[in-house]
């Protein structure tokens, strides 16, 4: 056999299955395009550059790892459709006289061909738009835009790599089908159907008691490092029990249908609903992928597109003054010292040189610890408080006011006495009357209140809880003497000392810069000058809201420009799912339909029948998507929470708008594949 006929024939099954083979390749085309562009903007000097770039690219890093992965197992789940088509033209190869290793080579130009194809449109592609994707992110960032083109060669050579790993995987998963398969079996491959699954009532119990324990998670929970702790577990659960009940449950729905001799015993739906019961099982299974597909999108869109949005909201969270000092002292002393006189004089004068006064002052001392609460007591020196898994749920933030503290910031007149406290609590709630610290004397809540909070408890996993005490520097001497498990004092002492400016972010910056310069020097010149030795004393973060911004916005940008791309992904992938089903049950079905025509059946009650099975089928799993997402809602709120985004609003209306614009794809992609179905039953292109 001349070895130009292998060539022949891959091109010309590829082409005589266009139907199939078309959007098989522009798939991988666009897969290969998205790896390169991600590869590209995670590796371009240019992005890494600008300010925020390199967090950025960390985020795309991920994204790297995601894609492939997804492109391997998405690429596979595709190409079953093709072999499944090929093999009655493979199984007349043989017949005919072609051996499976002359039937292998046949492939092997296929799979050549179709990996040439998509990887030289693809990275071309790429590289054209890889150049608008580094001017979104650059935008993002909100630097200065250069308009030249770059081509990664690394890039192209990852990109190659991969994907031709990917397409000998491919290939080799294909010849092994080859090799144990017989002629007869090839030839007849197309016609072999399954049994009608019988009704298995264990599943579906199963896969709704799944379902129930994971909806009832997700409405329940209520701390986020629980939520944090059980999230996955919660989507592992979600995932059985949507393949279990689409499953079990959908052959449970045909064989209920078929009882009702209203509805089966009709025209538009008796050919529909007894050929699917035929094929419910497969149907269930690749109709669950759908529904989790649809879930994934709504879930990582609704998320990142409400944190960029909200990326100012979580920035003034995390940092709720433009200029933030945290200072931790070793003695109560330390909150007295010159030190402290000296920084807040320090300040004055920066602030003078640039026209400032600054408002919004936050100044006030407190002591801080993580307390495990158990039997109602509050454990500050217990080692099980830093068993985040087993205690979840149970570990506090502890943070003790002085009263004159709280009632200049909030601008109050509380009075307190003896042991009594005001309490205010953040992600949740304590409804106990009284504070028991384990070995001493209780504290009473008098009233709960509201407080300036603290920045770095929006980015905190655990709850935390201010108490506003009458006398600090007495309770203060009373707990000093707990230690933690490392033998430490379980109790920081910590100033916070921050304040807004009325300037731009680069005034802001300059100022920031000046200020933290002037501190430094002041204590070294303490230090040096023997007070209190000030190095030992303090211990000084400085945080600025302008410098930080463009860290934030890397973060949240990378995330966002992830997310949609993934969504994108995921958006084909469950179409071209929903495309492959209804071409390969078009072709097995158009021998039922054409022996229905022939005893009378017209198009138009085939059209009708169609519209029955997509109708009934096809929107089960947008339904459930929503019903998913509605549940899971509580939680994206709560892990949300620890990215600094509060407003549940904001969540409410962008994932109501997510699924809006997704449910809207999903009906043109019904009205895409169903059309292509009819077209096949209905013998359209001889019409």
């Amino acid at each position: 056999m001349k070895h130009s006929i292998y060539p022949r024939l891959a091109w010309t099954g590829i082409r005589k299955n266009g139907r199939l083979y078309l959007p098989y390749i522009l798939t991988c085309i666009g897969m290969v395009m998205m790896f390169y562009i991600v590869s590209f903007l995670s590796s371009s000097e240019y992005l890494a550059s600008c300010k925020g770039g390199k967090d950025m690219q960390m985020v795309l890093q991920l994204g790297c790892g995601v894609i492939g992965f997804f492109a391997a197992i998405f690429l596979f789940y595709t190409n079953s459709f093709l072999m499944r088509r090929r093999k009655k033209e493979f199984g007349l190869y043989n017949i005919l006289g072609m051996g499976k290793w002359n039937i292998a080579r046949v492939l092997l130009w296929e799979t050549f061909m179709i990996a040439g194809i998509s990887l030289a449109i693809g990275t071309a592609g790429g590289v054209l738009l890889s150049k608008v994707a580094e001017l979104c992110m650059v935008n993002i960032l909100g630097a200065e835009a250069m308009f030249f083109m770059r081509v990664d060669t690394g890039s192209i050579a990852n990109t190659a790599v991969l994907f031709a790993v990917i397409f000998l995987l491919i290939l080799a998963n294909a010849l092994r089908q080859l090799h144990f398969a017989n002629p007869i079996e090839l030839l007849h491959s197309e016609n072999t159907g399954e049994r009608p699954p019988k009704t298995n009532w264990i599943f579906a119990i199963l896969g709704a008691g799944l379902l129930g324990g994971a909806y009832y998670l997700a409405v329940t929970l209520q701390n986020p490092l629980e939520v944090i702790v059980l999230f996955f577990v919660a989507v592992i659960m979600v995932i059985i029990a949507t393949y279990l009940l689409f499953i079990a449950g959908s052959v449970t729905i045909c064989k209920s249908l078929q009882k009702n001799k209203k509805y089966y015993y009709k025209t538009s739906h008796f050919v529909s609903v007894s050929s699917m019961v035929y094929r419910m099982k497969r149907n269930g299974a690749g109709l669950a992928s759908i529904c989790i597909l649809c879930t994934m999108v709504l879930v990582m869109l609704s998320s990142t597109v409400c944190l960029y949005i909200g990326k100012e909201e979580s920035l003034k969270n995390r940092y709720p003054r433009d200029i933030n000092l945290s200072a931790w002292t070793k003695e109560a002393e330390g909150f007295y010292g010159k030190e402290v006189q000296g920084i807040r004089a320090v300040t004055g004068e920066t602030l003078a040189q640039y026209g400032q006064t600054g408002k919004n002052w936050m100044d006030y001392r407190r002591a801080e610890t993580i307390a495990l609460k158990k039997d109602g007591m509050l454990y500050a020196e217990d080692p099980g408080a830093y068993d985040v898994i087993s205690n979840s749920g149970n570990i506090w933030q502890i943070y003790l006011v002085p009263i004159e503290d709280y009632n200049r910031l909030m601008g109050g007149k509380e009075e307190l006495s003896g042991r009594e406290v005001l309490i205010y609590t953040t992600k949740s709630s304590y409804k106990e009357k009284e504070i028991l610290f384990d070995g001493h004397e209780p504290f009473t809540v008098k009233k709960t209140v509201d407080f300036v909070g603290d920045a770095k408890d929006a980015m905190q996993m655990v709850p935390s809880m201010f108490l506003v005490v009458a006398d600090f520097d007495a309770v203060v001497q009373e707990f000093m003497g707990l230690t933690n498990y490392a033998g430490e004092n379980a109790f920081a002492l910590k100033w916070i000392y921050a304040f807004d400016l009325d300037a731009q972010d680069e005034e802001q910056i300059e100022i920031f810069n000046v200020f933290t310069s002037r501190i430094r020097e002041f204590l070294d010149e303490c230090s040096q000058e023997g007070m209190k030795d000030a190095k030992g004393l303090f211990s000084i973060t400085f945080e600025g809201l302008a410098r930080e911004r463009m860290l934030f916005y890397a973060l949240y940008g990378g995330l966002f420009f992830l997310g949609v791309l993934l969504g994108i992904v995921f958006v084909f992938a469950a179409v071209l799912i929903m495309y492959y089903k209804q071409v390969s049950e078009g072709y097995e079905d158009q021998a039922r339909f054409e022996i229905m025509q022939k005893v009378g059946m017209t198009k138009h009650e085939i059209k009708k029948s169609v519209n029955s099975q997509v109708i009934t089928v096809f929107f089960l799993p947008l339904a459930a998507a929503g019903i998913h997402l509605a549940f899971a809602f509580p939680m994206i709120q709560k892990c949300l929470i620890l990215f600094g985004l509060t407003n549940g609003n904001l969540l409410v209306l962008v994932t109501l708008v997510c699924f809006g614009v997704f449910a809207v794809l999903y009906v043109l992609a019904y009205r895409i594949t169903s059309h292509s179905y009819y077209a096949i039953v209905s013998d359209l292109n001889r019409a």
